[in-house]
């Protein structure tokens, strides 16, 4: 992780005073796994360069007094009191969020003053929103004392999303955020929380392309592709999609349209998973690419969640010797694109790819990883 910025003065001279806490969390990538978190399944995020950095000192009344940088000249700092969180402040609706979360779990804090910043590009499909939920909750663990774990943090983000901010997300994000690090894949079982970090093998590096194309959790189509899994799994007798075995896809592909594809994804993208899983543990080059092509495959076609440009990208990617795979990542309709290359050549054949996308779209193209020299 880069060295945290001098975001000290910039505080002071917002807020006529000196911080006390400094945190950050970063955003994520799920290298595959995806829409299984909400379905109680497997995922295998990694964290990204991109951060959400907070500067912070507590107030001694109720009064939270917030400003994000990334507004820049339209910035302005936006207050409330605690206990008085109501939604409909655009980004302001995460800080209250976490507040009105933690208040409500018994946690006591105090008002506070905050500055933001995240290089975090909203609507990518690289969890923007959970880097700021982690990272304001640590930054408010450390000046309040609160006794969280880093599990508990990440649900606690979650609920943040699900229950104020009216996203109805599923667990990696937050986790990934809260857990995720140190170049490996965080292998997540959602259903119990039990993860293990997987290292990447020396032979890949990834990369990460921004289509230009946002999309939104809070959004009415990631809505209708839950509902349809819980739906499915209704009519199939079980709690959740995890709950089915591959054996019994026959079964469930004699729902009503467009149910049976729904949950073909899912189980076999809870395989695939597992698959990619050993072929990490084996450093199977071989084997890997051909799951991430899979992975979008079904979700281009089952649970038609891509997007024309995120399909160019990924045909782009196809015609890179150098790229082992390519697949939409995130939760869809426009986003990222996760792709695994040989290593020391992801920085070329991204700047390519990149380059050709933005020829052939109406769209600019953005390499996040391999992480531009330049910086922010």
């Amino acid at each position: 992780m880069r060295a945290p910025p001098d975001d000290a003065p910039r505080f002071e001279a917002l807020f006529g005073r000196p911080p006390r806490v400094h945190a950050r969390a970063p955003g994520r990538v799920n290298l595959i796994g995806e829409h299984t978190d909400y379905n109680g399944g497997f995922v295998l995020p990694m964290a990204i360069p991109q951060q959400t950095e907070v500067v912070l000192a507590p107030r001694e009344d109720r009064k939270v007094r917030a400003f994000s940088a990334n507004l820049g000249a339209q910035g302005q700092v936006d207050e409330y009191e605690l206990g008085q969180e109501r939604r409909g402040r655009g980004w302001l609706d995460y800080v209250q969020g976490v507040t009105h979360v933690l208040r409500g779990e018994g946690h006591a804090i105090g008002g506070f003053d905050l500055w933001l910043r995240s290089d975090v590009p909203v609507g990518s499909g690289l969890s923007s929103s959970a880097a700021l939920e982690v990272a304001l909750l640590r930054g408010l663990r450390e000046a309040f004392g609160l006794a969280l774990d880093d599990v508990r943090l990440a649900l606690l983000g979650q609920k943040v999303e699900c229950d104020f901010v009216g996203a109805p997300v599923g667990v990696m994000d937050q986790m990934a955020s809260s857990l995720a690090g140190g170049g490996a894949a965080l292998f997540l079982d959602t259903r119990g929380l039990r993860y293990e970090r997987v290292p990447l093998p020396a032979g890949v590096e990834p990369i990460v392309i921004n289509s230009g194309v946002t999309h939104s959790h809070a959004g009415g189509d990631y809505r209708v592709r839950r509902a349809e899994c819980e739906r499915a799994a209704g009519l199939l007798g079980v709690a959740q999609l995890r709950d089915l075995s591959e054996q019994e896809l026959p079964r469930a592909l004699t729902l009503p349209e467009p149910l049976g594809r729904r949950v073909r994804h899912v189980l076999t993208e809870n395989a695939r998973v597992l698959d990619t899983v050993r072929a990490l543990r084996a450093e199977d080059l071989a084997v890997l690419g051909p799951l991430l092509y899979a992975s979008h495959a079904s979700q281009r076609d089952d649970y038609e969640v891509s997007v024309p440009e995120i399909d160019l990208l990924v045909d782009l990617a196809r015609a890179e010797p150098d790229v082992l795979g390519a697949r939409l990542t995130g939760g869809g309709f426009g986003g990222s694109v996760v792709m695994l290359a040989r290593a020391g050549k992801g920085a070329a054949v991204a700047a390519r790819i990149a380059a050709r996308y933005t020829e052939r779209s109406a769209h600019k193209a953005t390499v996040l990883v391999p992480e531009p020299q330049q910086g922010l």
